[in-house]
């Protein structure tokens, strides 16, 4: 890898004095704030910072500054929940603290640009897990003691380089590579180089680390203090062919252009006209719960259109400003054809072929065998039009529809099917291109 790129992606990646001066200015406030609301707690047995901030690999983007309040392991669910967020609000009550939700509640503030969040966790033996929050604290101490200097700023490079190409993340929105995945691959293989070296050779199921078990995910990356847990299995198998393609392609240029803003593709007017977007309004909820909904109703959504005849491309779910959501899909067309056929089986089962006849035969226009032998019976399509057939199903078959049921009452309340060509608010048009524009720093043939 030529040493001008990496000179550049590390002014890109890895922070300035001024800006580790603000960052560590912040943290030792917020420190003394939790810590000083957590000694008024019998439950709590210490407090310490954990993430990328305490790993010394944040980047200077974004930066969140993670501090975890351990409880005694005879802590109450209910009273591991409820002090937790008392100790969080109390602490950032001057920064306008909220709670955001991962397994366990935990309550985040926004200081001068910089996120804060505190995290309850329990105070066990490695292994013993009662939260998804106990393994962060072992991460913490693994990785202060096995990642060199070099090794911090390749992690560093990694993110900014999985960011800018819209890959990087562990909620469920982006369903990406989260910041202890690429702390995990750069302590296996050493450097951000030979990480891209790795991924553009993977084979599927491929695993990264060693396991005295096996899984079944595209990539599998072995977490180095709980050798039974994939890490890669809540990554995408698109965000991993992406990285793949990606990291072949970089390989090859070696251009700093890897680390910078895409320009905006135009996006094609007759892809536009094929695409079809659900806009509907939600009572407000936490990210993990709209984006679990919005994507299951946008996959059941594709399946009863496909089903229908109507055949999807690609589909997304996307919330936005945390009242808005869009369900898009790109359709091979919005009109298909009046006529349908129906296959049934060979006449030569006969208690099935008859009940094929017996079925279809007043809904057929025309019907025959075909020179296999099979049942064929000519029909009228119920619906010739992608959009009515939603709006239809949605407005007056919605229990049938795989619409979620915590998301029916926000449907109920009204939603919008556009096309692709109709007037969007920036944000949906965003979604837009994303789905129905080629990514060209992935599929380059340069």
């Amino acid at each position: 890898m030529k040493s001008d790129i990496i000179k550049k992606s590390k002014q890109i990646a890895i922070p300035n004095n001024t800006q580790r001066k603000k960052v560590d200015k912040i943290a030792n406030q917020v420190f003394s704030l939790v810590n000083k609301e957590a000694k008024k707690q019998k439950a709590v047995v210490s407090v310490h910072f954990g993430g990328s901030y305490a790993k010394e690999t944040w980047t200077p983007e974004k930066i969140d500054i993670d501090i975890f309040v351990k409880f005694k392991k005879t802590t109450s669910e209910k009273n591991f929940e409820t002090i937790g967020k008392k100790i969080g609000f109390d602490s950032l009550k001057k920064f306008k603290p909220y709670v955001r939700y991962s397994e366990h509640p935990f309550v985040e503030a926004d200081i001068d640009g910089v996120g804060v969040n505190v995290v309850p966790c329990y105070d066990i033996k490695k292994g013993e897990w009662k939260s998804a929050a106990d393994r962060s604290t072992f991460h913490t101490e693994f990785m202060s003691e096995k990642l060199t200097g070099s090794m911090k700023d390749d992690i560093r490079i990694l993110k900014c380089f999985l960011k800018i190409n819209g890959m990087y993340g562990a909620e469920i929105a982006k369903q990406g590579f989260s910041g202890y995945v690429c702390e995990v691959l750069v302590y296996y293989l050493g450097s951000f180089e030979n990480v891209l070296k790795k991924i553009s050779k993977l084979k599927n199921n491929e695993m990264v680390g060693e396991s005295p078990r096996k899984f079944d995910s595209p990539l599998v990356i072995i977490d180095p203090i709980d050798r039974n847990r994939n890490l890669g299995a809540a990554i995408s198998i698109q965000n991993v062919t992406n990285f793949i393609l990606i990291a072949r392609n970089f390989l090859k240029k070696n251009s700093i252009s890897y680390f910078k803003e895409k320009s905006k593709n135009k996006i094609p007017a007759e892809l536009a006209r094929n695409t079809l977007i659900i806009n509907f309004k939600y009572k407000k909820r936490s990210d993990d719960i709209i984006y679990g909904q919005i994507k299951r109703a946008a996959t059941s959504l594709e399946s009863q259109m496909n089903k229908e005849g109507f055949n999807v491309l690609r589909s997304d779910a996307v919330a936005y400003d945390e009242t808005n959501a869009s369900l898009l899909f790109l359709l091979e067309s919005l009109s298909i054809s009046k006529n349908e056929i129906r296959t049934g089986p060979d006449v030569f089962s006969a208690d099935f072929s008859t009940k094929f006849i017996h079925t279809n035969s007043k809904k057929s226009k025309l019907m025959w065998t075909d020179k296999e032998g099979k049942l064929q019976s000519l029909q009228t399509r119920r619906y010739e039009n992608a959009k009515s057939y939603l709006n239809d199903l949605i407005k007056n078959h919605m229990n049938d529809s795989g619409i979620p049921k915590g998301l029916r009452t926000d449907f109920k309340a009204g939603f919008q099917i556009k096309s692709g060509k109709d007037k969007q608010s920036t944000s949906v048009k965003k979604s837009i291109s994303k789905l129905i524009t080629t990514d060209d720093t992935a599929f380059s043939t340069n």
